[in-house]
């Protein structure tokens, strides 16, 4: 028995890395066309993509694997079935309940590591995707060119005479108009930098001098140090615990969505091991061109069914789109597997 399995995870293995490297790729290819377009919006290098990349790896991994994994299992058992080597260990007294049983263990152990991805990897590198890009959205409105007049930082225009390789500003000045509420100022300052302070964006200026404008008088005072705070509209870097995160599922319709949906992809390989089996072992000579339809039905159905109720009531769900594809799938193995093999 445990040679009959090892020869079946053999050619299943097989299949299921060719598979997984072709689809990981296109899921790839797929993402990083989604990260270059923000290219037109915000200035990135190639390390600041290839970062942007691996953030959407846990997501990435969700779409692949639980595919990867049923379309590897059908046509596994479909390749054996045309060689009639199933009929042949069938006959040997293999029945079908052990392959059954030998998979279920293996797509119970995938869904098992998907479901640590949703819940622990995913908060986390959706966070850091989303703060990454709101930092270098940021940045970019404050992307002071050299020798320009006219440019401004919050409520200051911004003059800089130069700028090196580590983005720090020399000959920096700054003025402010007259207001209702400010006076009209001018800051002199050798070196300025932009700097990410408790998910606030400030320029620090080095060593200068600031002149307050009054009808009667100027006023200077010299610094060593000083910061120009800016607020944007939210926080950048703010990272909620995972606990903090999923619990947003009970006021946050999209959490919940998101939730109901990867959960349910995850637990795709456990709900449909069955269909699966039944659509890979066949009777060669009549069933030689349906495995495909039946394949890509069933994950068209599955995640029709899983979008369509993840939208309307995300927190049963999983509960009824898991519940219903295990009892479809099973009554479909015990009609065209069990009762004939």
């Amino acid at each position: 028995m445990h040679r009959v399995n090892h020869y079946f995870l053999k050619h299943f293995s097989s299949l299921f890395s060719s598979l997984f490297f072709i689809l990981f790729f296109i899921t790839s290819v797929i993402f990083f066309i989604k990260i270059t377009a923000l290219t037109a919006i915000i200035q990135m290098n190639f390390l600041e993509l290839g970062t942007l990349y691996l953030y959407l790896l846990p997501k990435t991994l969700i779409y692949t694997l639980p595919i990867t994994f049923f379309i590897a299992l059908c046509i596994t058992l479909f390749n054996l079935s045309k060689e009639n080597e199933t009929i042949v260990l069938f006959t040997l007294g293999y029945n079908p309940r052990k392959i059954a049983t030998l998979f279920l263990s293996v797509a119970f152990v995938l869904s098992a590591l998907l479901v640590i991805d949703i819940f622990v990897l995913i908060p986390i590198s959706k966070q850091l995707n989303s703060n990454f890009i709101d930092y270098k959205k940021a940045e970019a409105k404050f992307n002071i060119k050299t020798s320009e007049f006219g440019q401004k930082f919050s409520n200051w225009f911004v003059y800089i005479e130069s700028i090196d390789n580590t983005k720090v500003y020399n000959g920096v000045t700054l003025y402010q108009n007259l207001t209702a509420k400010e006076s009209e100022k001018l800051i002199l300052a050798s070196t300025a930098t932009i700097e990410n302070s408790n998910s606030l964006l400030r320029l620090a200026l080095d060593k200068g001098k600031i002149f307050e404008f009054h009808p009667n008088e100027i006023g200077q005072v010299d610094f060593e140090k000083m910061y120009i705070n800016t607020r944007p509209s939210s926080p950048i870097g703010y990272m909620q615990s995972i606990a903090e995160y999923w619990n947003g599922v009970f006021v946050d319709q999209k959490r919940a969505y998101d939730l109901s949906f990867f959960l349910l992809i995850a637990l795709f390989p456990l709900a449909t091991t069955y269909i699966a089996i039944s659509i890979g072992i066949v009777t060669h000579r009549y069933d030689k061109h349906g495995i495909y339809l039946f394949m890509f039905t069933t994950i068209a159905l599955y995640f029709a069914l899983t979008t369509l109720l993840s939208t309307w009531h995300p927190q049963s769900a999983p509960f009824i789109v898991f519940g219903l594809t295990f009892a479809i799938a099973y009554r479909i193995y015990q009609k065209r597997i069990k009762a004939i093999y």
